[in-house]
């Protein structure tokens, strides 16, 4: 990853209180429980991130729409913060990513025909439903975060409550071979769905190890958009930086976007250097029960 140039910080914060130690030009912890925004400029990207600690009394909870919308049109009287969510297909509207709400499958990427249907992902279709998703438990009246495989096992002593798929995996370690995105024959590769070392706008979830919550959008500049933005590698690396020991990519490109205090923010430029805004199909959002 390049070094930044220029890094100017700025936050904003619910609450009083707030303290954020900075090292290298990235949070690295969050002194007390108040939700915090925060923008890190960097010379191909900027980065704008939402860290909700885990004694806040936040919830982080996926939110699913029957048509898509753009991320402000997710906002609710409870609703603080959101980050698009999983992959969907936009000619049908229907989700690629497993979503779970009030522990029920409620986006089922099995019953998207031209998902299943498509001859040229037949091969995969074992990888793409076995992707990573961040999930929330009840774990004997308390609430945990985590980042597992779809197939994973629910600890035990534990109730899945919610999740939302996207991926890949990029912390502990990238995981785009094993669900599908990146593919190898004899050391050639000849998948790569995402552009995994391209520079786009990127947008991931990450978990502390004190299972606080980090949700980071990493928008292009609009002076460079044929040359900005950040590679899923550099993705990784950057959420390692921020604290995150699990981590995992959501859907990004022209769906990047986050929303925070009543503002949308969109990641994706056009060649003029103009945002795009897109529908999308799904959120990661922050809400105060």
């Amino acid at each position: 990853m390049k070094q930044p140039q220029k890094i100017i910080l700025a936050f904003v914060c619910l609450g009083m209180g707030l303290s954020i130690a900075i090292k290298s030009g990235t949070a690295q912890s969050v002194a007390n429980n108040q939700l915090s925004y925060q923008t890190i400029e960097r010379s191909q990207y900027t980065v704008h991130t939402v860290i909700i600690p885990h004694n806040s009394g936040y919830l982080v909870s996926p939110v699913i729409a029957g048509e898509l919308k753009p991320i402000s049109d997710f906002a609710q009287d409870h609703l603080v913060a959101a980050i698009n969510g999983g992959y969907f297909d936009p000619v049908n509207q229907k989700t690629t990513s497993f979503i779970v709400e009030r522990s029920q499958i409620v986006a089922d990427p099995r019953f998207n025909e031209r998902l299943v249907d498509n001859p040229d992902l037949k091969q995969y279709l074992s990888k793409i439903f076995n992707r990573a998703e961040f999930r929330r438990y009840n774990c004997g009246g308390s609430t945990q975060y985590d980042i597992q495989l779809h197939s994973a096992p629910i600890p035990n002593h534990c109730t899945l409550i919610e999740s939302l798929g996207g991926g890949p995996g990029l912390l502990p370690q990238n995981t785009s071979v094993k669900e599908g995105f990146i593919t190898y024959q004899q050391g050639e590769k000849i998948r790569d769905a995402i552009g995994n070392d391209s520079l786009n706008a990127r947008s991931a979830v990450g978990i502390t190890h004190n299972e606080d919550v980090i949700l980071a959008m990493v928008a292009q500049q609009s002076k460079q958009p044929l040359n900005s933005g950040i590679s899923i590698p550099e993705l990784a690396s950057l959420m390692s930086s921020l604290g995150a020991v699990k981590a995992m990519n959501l859907d990004g490109g022209s769906s990047t976007s986050l929303y925070y205090d009543g503002r949308a923010i969109h990641g994706r430029v056009d060649q003029a250097g103009k945002k795009i805004i897109r529908p999308i199909k799904s959120v990661l959002s922050v809400i105060k029960p």
